[in-house]
């Protein structure tokens, strides 16, 4: 049941679409019908506020990092490690993700996750989370593509936890990092076609 629940804390949480709510409240009408028809952060700055782009940001990272610390104050973790690999943490970090990426609200049709398992990485464990921050940023200023930057903050996320003696959550990090690199193939293909819109760009 603690499973269950965990799984269902994440997905709640995560399903909350700031993106799209906080653009209508700023009357900047549906972002689905711009941009990417992303609910996340880089499209919202496709509205022209890079304000609401930041709020949006900040809020889909807590609703990774809130579910899985709540995750870790209240449930039992588990000493061994598939136990661990699969406990009531990684469940209610992986039903963030899912949340965000297939909110049931919005017909399962969401953002992509990225900035919600940065919230989840820094509720796992803060040096998971700061080496996702630093690739994430780096990878950003450098090339100025919010795809790469994403799909090279969640596959560091999964390398650090292996590195730095996080093992029970390897599993769920790499499986994360799986989904959203899958939810970025349409972004692969421009990329690959050099034709991946840079960030503040309109399109």
């Amino acid at each position: 049941m603690d499973h269950v629940l965990a799984l269902l804390l994440g997905y709640i949480s995560g399903s909350i679409p700031f993106g799209l709510l906080l653009a209508k409240a700023a009357g900047k009408g549906d972002i689905r019908s711009i941009g990417s028809g992303n609910i996340g952060a880089t499209n919202v700055l496709r509205t022209g506020s890079k304000w609401l782009a930041a709020a949006t940001l900040l809020l889909d990272f807590a609703k990774g990092l809130v579910p899985v610390l709540i995750a870790l104050a209240i449930f039992d973790q588990g000493t061994s490690l598939p136990e661990a690999s699969w406990g009531p943490v990684p469940l209610a970090a992986i039903g963030a993700v899912l949340g965000h990426c297939f909110p049931v609200w919005l017909g399962f049709k969401g953002g992509k996750g990225v900035a919600t398992n940065a919230g989840v990485s820094f509720g796992l464990a803060w040096p998971i989370g700061l080496a996702y921050a630093l690739v994430w940023i780096a990878v950003l200023a450098i090339f100025r593509i919010s795809s790469v930057a994403g799909m090279s903050a969640v596959c560091a996320a999964a390398i650090a936890a292996a590195v730095l003696g996080y093992e029970h959550f390897i599993t769920v990090l790499a499986a994360i990092a799986v989904l959203i690199i899958w939810l970025h193939r349409a972004n692969i293909g421009r990329l690959m076609r050099g034709e991946e819109p840079k960030v503040g760009s309109k399109t």
